[in-house]
């Protein structure tokens, strides 16, 4: 099935599917635990819930059916498909009665987190979540070193736009190391990033 944004363009993974990690590659780098950066925060939003810590959920992406194929009449294959809009970030819900709002990417890159991750479009959604006084950051992942940070969206939009005045496409794991904060990968919760929002959003 092809997948497309409103541009028409095929959507072909999560982003930029050159850093999303292929099934052999997750199991390695996981050890036995063969979880993705996205599947280990949807467990830890479920254990947050089940607590009754904070109410966040992955956002809906609205999609447009424009092809069906019908090959019997109890069964429906569709075979195109848009995305009506452009999506903002991943996740948002409510903590402690303040909106939140954050973006989750990974990356095989040891040195540098490539800010090609991310879209115009969730970069200005993100800076007007910050203007409303929203919580927003995103949370990035080293895969291979199996290392998982929490940065500000402040710090993310000065890294932007130092790229867009000619700088520097990536941010170091340096800065991200100075400026962000380690999440370390837990059991219960997974991906316990609510600790962080408490000491520097709260």
């Amino acid at each position: 099935m092809n997948i497309r944004y409103p541009n028409g363009k095929v959507y072909n993974g999560n982003g930029n599917n050159k850093n999303k990690p292929n099934a052999k590659l997750s199991a390695i780098q996981y050890g036995n635990r063969g979880m993705t950066l996205e599947e280990d925060i949807d467990i830890t939003n479920k254990y947050y819930l089940q607590e009754n810590i904070a109410v966040i959920h992955k956002k809906p992406t609205p999609i447009q059916i424009v092809s069906v194929d019908y090959p019997q009449r109890s069964a429906a294959v569709i075979k195109e498909a848009y995305f009506k809009i452009a999506s903002t970030t991943d996740y948002n819900g409510v903590y402690r009665g303040k909106y939140i709002d954050f973006e989750a990417k990974e990356t095989k890159n040891k040195t540098s987190f490539p800010l090609s991750n991310f879209h115009d479009h969730q970069i200005k959604h993100m800076r007007q979540v910050v203007k409303q006084n929203g919580i927003c950051f995103v949370i990035l992942m080293f895969t291979l070193l199996q290392e998982v940070y929490l940065l500000p969206a402040v710090k993310l939009f000065e890294y932007w736009d130092r790229k867009n005045n000619g700088g520097r496409k990536s941010i170091t794991r340096e800065e991200i190391m100075e400026y962000g904060y380690e999440i370390p990968i837990g059991y219960q919760p997974r991906i316990d990033y609510i600790k962080h929002v408490d000491d520097h959003f709260c």
